[in-house]
């Protein structure tokens, strides 16, 4: 077995969780961020369910006639002339959603006109309780959208602010005029409920509402075996929504009643126009049997004859009903040579192939579906190709078909003509007047019997025509069903991703377009130079730290810091050691370390002396609690007094020493450059041990640089979250060029889990007892958190 694979796994794991234990804790350092962002939340959604108008779901289903499921209630339709209906859900759907529909239920319900009542924060929707109703009498052009804020008196008049600002009293029931044009307001039963309320009238144009609806109404198939079809819209006010339902399904069936009664119509007037010309045709049949009788003296037939008769009638009938084919077969061939689509379906009377009817239901579906189309779409829409085509290629199959049917009806004609003259001639015997007579009642019965046929038909479709049927039969009037919204488990749900996700964007952001150095590796990745150590940040209240925390984590690392040091001086001579502590920018706590390193340095028997060599702002002698009025420094280089008369003691260790800075010199960096700086640290590391000097900021000023080729090792600070990373190319400068000798670099401010850093730093260890941070410390590290 192969035991490295396991182990580089393993430690390939341990550094992806060490990275995400990194992201965990710089974000749970912000924890009363987060704790904050939740809470603001969760009061926005509290207040949100407060006010939100609930939405409801207001449902409806229907049974349609689907032509497809039931052939035999198609084929009993067809016989009676009934193909103008859709015939199947699908198309239904699409009637039930159309323009025209909605529209007409929009204006019927006057639903482009709202009411409303302002309660606090929350409006209430006054569709079924409203006070008066608004009656738009003439329009003033297009009708946009406006809000008229009407202040009701009393049962009698309201008040409205006009155009021009001015405040005016109008009765009820009488017309207004405004940009809107002439309006009335009509009270209802309830107007005494509001007298006093300011009710405020939104008023849209009908088609913008028309075209929402339509967008809003969703029709659907609820079960493909039944033609049920699904019906549901969302609202506030869930009458209002039971009353587009219903009054949907009411437009509907108002519509296809019409088209189907305007389709047997069609029909019922080709009857008429026939039984008034065969009316003429009968009567004048019948005149000339008559006469023809009169004026022959007939008054009865012989038995050869009446067999003949018999014989021939029977033949004619035949030939009668192929001649009504034939009329309605040609009517059928103009219907489709027709160049127009919106010409009434022919006639099927008497024609029996089953697949003429067929074709003929399918072509007047699809224009059906077509008109249909183009309540709610441009004919231009490509949606129209395939449905033209269908057309197209129906009305070839059709002609086709005709075609076959034609012929072989004026087949059966000629047969049957020819049976007539075969049987005329097989009785030439019969006398001429007699064979006459016979001709003449011959085409007595065709017209008899072809009149009879049509009224009877008329009557059928006078009949369907009276007691039309509904095509849709109402399964389930509309009815409120669940609340959509607000769901109050979406909202808190969205309440905490907010109030997590936006403080971790603003944590994320903050820190990534960060331009200061917040973890060592940004360091180590741009200079090549040594951390030597690392500071936590400790809010304490005082500046000395490593005395009162002997067992403290920061005091620690101060030891830390004094035994590294000793591994970068080598001092073979016994001379004191020079260290220079210096930074970038003021405020990244060089005095702070160079003063507690130095009593850390007492601490441990060395006799230290902490120079105070930033001539500009001096701290040292602050944090010491020293007067700043002792003689120092910049006295010392601009006289010749004596090293003794500017040392002082620190008061905090008898080991420890301090040069103060002095007065503040008009032109430090020249005092600097004097040789009386040399004698200075000169005898100094004859008489101590080690020799702190706390110098300005180096990217500042050039005092530091000026100090350093006395120096041993140079200590330049760092600060967690506030030196930016721009000083770090500067410090490589510095490195290559070597104008700081032995440079180090000390890693200070470091705080806990802030920066996802130093997350790895805490006091469990160590007695943390031994100081405790005051309140303020306490509430400005809470503050930092945010």
């Amino acid at each position: 077995m192969d035991r490295p694979q396991p182990a580089n796994f393993k430690k390939s794991n341990n550094h992806q969780l060490t990275d995400v234990r990194v992201i965990l804790t710089k974000y749970f350092f912000h924890w009363p961020l987060f704790l904050l962002g939740l809470s603001l939340a969760f009061a926005g959604a509290y207040f949100y369910l407060q006010i939100a108008n609930p939405v409801y779901e207001i449902n409806a289903s229907i049974l349609v006639k689907d032509q497809k499921k039931s052939p035999q209630e198609k084929a009993a339709l067809q016989e009676l002339n009934q193909s103008a209906s859709a015939g199947n859900a699908e198309t239904e759907i699409e009637i039930l959603r159309s323009k025209n529909i909605v529209s007409q239920v929009v204006d019927d319900l006057q639903l482009w006109t709202s009411y409303e009542r302002s309660d606090g924060l929350k409006t209430e929707d006054l569709y079924e309780t409203t006070p008066f109703k608004f009656n738009l009498l003439k329009t003033a052009g297009t009708l946009k959208k406006q809000n008229l804020e009407i202040l009701i008196k009393d049962n009698r008049s309201f008040e409205l602010q006009n155009e021009n600002g001015d405040v005016q009293i109008f009765p009820f029931n009488k017309p207004v005029k405004s940009s809107l044009g002439s309006w009335m307001l009509t009270p209802t039963e309830n107007i005494d409920q509001f007298i006093g309320s300011v009710i405020t009238i939104h008023i849209n144009n009908q088609e913008k509402v028309s075209n929402e609806y339509v967008k809003s109404l969703d029709a659907h198939l609820l079960d493909k075996a039944a033609p049920t079809i699904g019906l549901s819209i969302t609202d506030e006010v869930t009458q209002r929504g039971k009353d587009f339902l219903n009054n949907i399904i009411k437009a509907y069936n108002s519509a296809t009643s019409e088209e189907e009664k305007r389709t047997t119509k069609s029909t019922i007037d080709f009857i008429d126009k026939r039984l008034t010309s065969l009316t003429g045709e009968l009567n004048s049949a019948e005149r000339e049997v008559e006469g023809y009788r009169s004026s022959k003296g007939l008054t009865d037939i012989s038995s050869q004859s009446k067999v003949y008769l018999e014989n021939v009638q029977t033949n004619d009938g035949k030939l009668n009903e192929v001649n009504v084919q034939l009329n309605v077969i040609e009517g059928i061939e103009r219907y489709v040579n027709s160049a127009s689509g919106n010409q009434n379906s022919p006639a099927t009377i008497g024609i029996t192939d089953p697949a003429l009817n067929s074709l003929i239901e399918k072509l007047s579906q699809l224009q059906l579906k077509r008109v249909a189309l183009l309540a709610t779409t441009p004919e231009s829409n490509p949606i129209f190709e395939p449905i033209n085509r269908q057309i197209k290629t129906t009305k070839v199959a059709i002609k086709e078909t005709i075609y076959g049917i034609k012929s072989s009806l004026l087949n059966s004609k000629r047969e049957l003509q020819a049976f007539n003259n075969k049987v005329e001639s097989s009785i030439k015997d019969i006398p001429g007047q007699e064979r006459q007579f016979v001709g003449m009642k011959r085409q007595q019965s065709i017209k008899e019997n072809l009149y009879v046929y049509l009224l009877q038909k008329r009557e059928e479709l006078s009949l369907n025509y009276a007691s039309t049927q509904i095509d849709a039969r109402v399964v389930d009037q509309a009815n409120v069903g669940d609340k959509k919204w607000p769901k109050t488990s979406f909202i808190l749900a969205i309440a905490m991703i907010l109030g997590l996700g936006l403080p971790f964007l603003i944590i994320y952001l903050r820190q990534a377009f960060s331009n200061t150095i917040n973890e060592r590796r940004d360091i180590e990745n741009a200079v090549d130079v040594r951390v030597l150590g690392e500071l936590s940040y400790e809010d304490l209240g005082k500046e000395i730290v490593v005395l009162d925390n002997t067992h403290h984590l920061v005091g620690e690392q101060f030891r830390s810091l004094r035994t590294n040091l000793h591994y970068l001086h080598d001092n073979k001579n016994g001379v004191g050691r020079v260290t220079l502590f210096t930074s970038s920018v003021p405020g990244e706590g060089k005095s702070f370390v160079s003063s507690n390193l130095a009593a850390s340095l007492a601490a441990s028997g060395r006799k230290t002396v902490i120079l105070e060599m930033d001539l500009r702002k001096p701290k040292i002698s602050k944090i010491f609690n020293l007067t700043t009025n002792h003689l120092g420094i910049s006295e010392f280089l601009s006289s010749d007094l004596s090293v003794d008369k500017i040392i002082q003691p620190s008061g905090v260790n008898p080991d420890l020493y301090v040069v103060g800075s002095g007065h503040v010199p008009p032109n430090p960096s020249e005092l600097l450059e004097k040789n009386r700086l040399n004698e200075l640290i000169s005898h100094l590391k004859d008489t101590y041990d080690d020799i702190i000097i706390d110098s300005p900021p180096l990217h500042l000023v050039t005092d530091a640089m000026i100090i350093a080729k006395f120096v041993d090792v140079s200590l330049y600070i760092i600060k967690q979250g506030h030196t930016g990373k721009s000083e770090l190319s500067f410090i490589r400068r510095l490195q290559e060029d070597e104008k700081l000798p032995n440079m180090n670099i000390i890693f200070n401010g470091i705080k806990n889990g802030k920066y996802g850093y130093g997350y790895k730093y805490d006091n469990s260890y160590y007695d943390a007892g031994s100081l405790k941070p005051s309140f303020a410390s306490s509430f400005r590290l809470f503050l930092s958190r945010f």
